[in-house]
């Protein structure tokens, strides 16, 4: 474990695993260079977030990135979360380059400054993939939340990374057709990936409640500058908390109510959140708004 500014960097697992494996064939080398590469990775991802102010618990480091517990998790601004997002694989692109420069320079073995570049590459552009919770995926659904109601961006952004994630799963059998072994290691990565991303999908309620137990404390900022808000139109018929799952990542929102063509009501967003959540007692934790 490795302790910075009071954030806890822990060892997923998964790179444990990997690290016996490393050992037991005599690639610990090659692992310990994996492991810098990772950290460094993961750093930039937290110099940033802690430039925007956020509050870092953990950071769990996996063979290819790591994943972080942020204590604004469900509240951080979409433009925010891109650039944390693109930190990590920024720092591959100067770490492959300084590599590069090196083996050019004769400071370090050619071979050596090769297989640094590689690893740098592949670290950076398999964090790219949209796949949940890698860099590319943290991407899509800052993107998707600027456009797409939040709760159907959970939904949204789970899905496409199970897809992906199975995806990889049957990429690690196709050596096998060409008669090549298995990929192991991309097949325990795509394995990792579908259970996390099949997790995610089942916590998108408890996501999303998270989110509006944030949203509830964020809005009140929102007044202090003055902000447009957007309207959300339902019927009398429907219960106020259908609005919930309209609901925006950025904005502020005003819900009207319409009665035979007339405004009814015109509900702030705050009360609509204030009424649903003071419904979930620990005696009655009813998750079907966030379903």
């Amino acid at each position: 474990m490795i302790k910075w500014r009071g954030i806890e960097f822990r060892l997923h697992p998964l790179f444990v695993l990997v690290m016996l494996a490393s050992v037991a064939t005599g690639r610990f080398l090659e692992l310990a260079v994996l492991f810098l590469i990772v950290l460094i990775h993961e750093l930039g991802h937290v110099a940033v977030g802690i430039g925007f102010g956020w509050t870092f618990k953990e950071v769990k480091l996996l063979p290819f990135g790591g994943v972080a517990e942020v204590e604004e998790a469900g509240a951080l601004p979409a433009r925010e979360e891109a650039w944390v997002a693109i930190a990590g694989p920024l720092q591959n692109v100067w770490l492959g380059a300084a590599g590069w420069l090196a083996g050019q320079a004769g400071w370090v073995d050619a071979a050596w400054a090769h297989e640094f570049v590689r690893a740098n590459l592949l670290v950076c552009c398999f964090n790219l993939l949209p796949i949940l919770p890698l860099d590319g995926g943290k991407l899509l659904q800052a993107w998707i939340s600027l456009y797409v109601p939040f709760h159907r961006t959970l939904v949204w952004c789970a899905r496409i990374s199970l897809a992906f994630s199975a995806a990889i799963v049957a990429a690690s059998f196709v050596p096998l057709l060409y008669g090549d072994l298995l990929q192991l290691n991309l097949l325990a990565i795509g394995l990792f990936l579908c259970y996390s991303n099949w997790h995610h999908l089942r916590s998108v309620p408890y996501l999303f409640l998270r989110f509006l137990m944030h949203r509830a404390s964020r809005s009140e900022r929102h007044f202090d500058t003055g902000v447009l808000a957007r309207p959300i139109v339902i019927s009398e018929s429907r219960p106020v908390s259908a609005a919930l799952r309209l609901f925006m990542k950025e904005g502020y929102h005003l819900v009207y109510v319409m009665k035979r063509g007339r405004i009814a009501k015109v509900v702030p967003e705050g009360a609509v959140i204030e009424g649903i959540l003071s419904r979930l007692t620990p005696g009655n934790a009813d998750f079907r708004f966030f379903m």
